[in-house]
């Protein structure tokens, strides 16, 4: 790869390193500081829900800024928004600030997340090396998040978990030296065709396919979001210690290093849909066994691994799907409204959680329907047309 591909995919991976390995890490927050503050687990899971939901809100927005304009500015004030929303979820309330943190932070994520970062690689590199770049950086997430949980936890050991968040605060300003690898604006139009934005979001719109892809995403939001806030709080209700929860989130960020890249390579020689119906088959599998077998410090390990495995796997392939569709010339943002499902998902796997464990007292509502789930987006993504579409084809 040339130099300026490389210093693309190192600024993105560690980007996504950064921002998806704190949000990753906020799981670690529940217990402390509901009861410090003295509020429910619902009011927790509401404000990271809201994160999740407003993250992909912002994302289409981001990304057609970014398919405009190019990506510095706004991985930019992506990365001051975080931080602030970090620094907010300090202030002492009775709630308010977890969910007005939870709103920045999500904005903040729109724009240093996914869509961005993914739509920037995804329309510079090559067509011939972009499904392995896209999981490079996906794996960058994954590093991130196996490196940011024991951080996160020796820091809230240490000084308690408000001092915690500030310094994961600043630390994610790290974030804005970054964006100069991700300054370049794209060319106009690489492979795309050569229509207006607005046509281009009204044409992906009319493609069935894509409305599937929306649909099956929408399932891997909810499983992240639900098993990242709530598992360290489900595994101290079933009298572990907290520290097998950083270690167990911790082997999720490890397994899914090989599994985000992995995944995008295979999504370079076999059909990705066929893959993201496996994967969600494969994902609902694990969560069976860990739920019907001894919950032990071993199966619990051992979930965490395979969960890993199958974590981010779907970013690169179902991105990958919308460049395939659609072209790159306004990947970001087609991207971002596929992602927008996503997110949908990942406020109610958040939210729900919360209000299952305090109207039921257990997760284990909230472990079946993610099972189900799981099936039904393996369904989904069986029937997508993994071909061009539209004014694509027709070119």
């Amino acid at each position: 790869m040339a130099r300026s591909i490389l210093l693309l995919i190192s600024c993105a991976g560690m980007m996504l390193g950064i921002s998806l390995g704190f949000r990753q890490a906020l799981g670690l927050f529940l217990t402390p500081i509901t009861v410090e503050v003295g509020v429910g687990r619902e009011s927790f899971a509401l404000g990271m829900g809201l994160m999740n939901l407003v993250w992909g809100l912002g994302a289409p927005f981001a990304g057609a800024l970014t398919d405009r304009y190019g990506a510095g500015w706004v991985t930019v004030a992506g990365a001051l928004l975080y931080a602030t929303g970090l620094a907010v979820l300090t202030i002492s309330g009775d709630g308010g600030q977890l969910i007005a943190g939870g709103v920045l932070v999500g904005l903040g994520l729109s724009g240093t997340g996914f869509t961005v970062v993914l739509g920037t690689v995804g329309r510079i590199v090559p067509e011939a090396q972009r499904s392995a770049a896209l999981g490079l950086v996906a794996a960058g997430g994954s590093i991130g998040q196996f490196m940011s949980l024991p951080y996160t936890y020796s820091l809230i050991a240490g000084f308690g978990w408000s001092l915690a968040l500030l310094a994961l605060a600043a630390s994610a300003l790290l974030m804005a030296p970054l964006a100069y690898g991700l300054r370049e604006k794209p060319a106009p139009a690489m492979d795309g065709p050569r229509q207006a934005m607005g046509a281009a979001f009204r044409e992906a719109l009319g493609v069935p396919s894509y409305w599937l892809l929306n649909a099956g995403f929408f399932v891997c939001g909810f499983h992240l979001a639900f098993i990242g806030v709530h598992l360290p709080a489900f595994l101290q209700d079933e009298g572990f210690g907290p520290g097998l929860a950083t270690v167990a989130l911790s082997v999720v960020g490890l397994a899914n290093i090989a599994g985000s890249y992995g995944f995008g390579v295979l999504g370079g020689y076999y059909s990705k849909k066929n893959l993201l119906s496996l994967l969600y088959l494969g994902r609902a599998a694990v969560i069976m066994m860990f739920i019907t077998l001894p919950i032990t410090d071993v199966t619990v390990l051992l979930f965490s691994g395979a969960m890993g495995f199958l974590w981010l796997g779907t970013v690169p392939l179902t991105s990958g799907l919308v460049a395939e569709m659609f072209g790159t010339r306004y990947m970001a943002m087609l991207f971002g409204i596929v992602f927008l499902g996503h997110q949908f998902g990942g406020f109610l796997g958040a939210w729900l959680g919360g209000v299952a464990f305090d109207t039921f007292g257990s997760y284990d509502a909230m472990w079946w329907i993610s099972i189900a789930l799981g099936i039904v987006s393996a369904l989904l993504h069986w029937p997508i047309a993994e071909r061009r579409a539209g004014m694509v084809a027709a070119r």
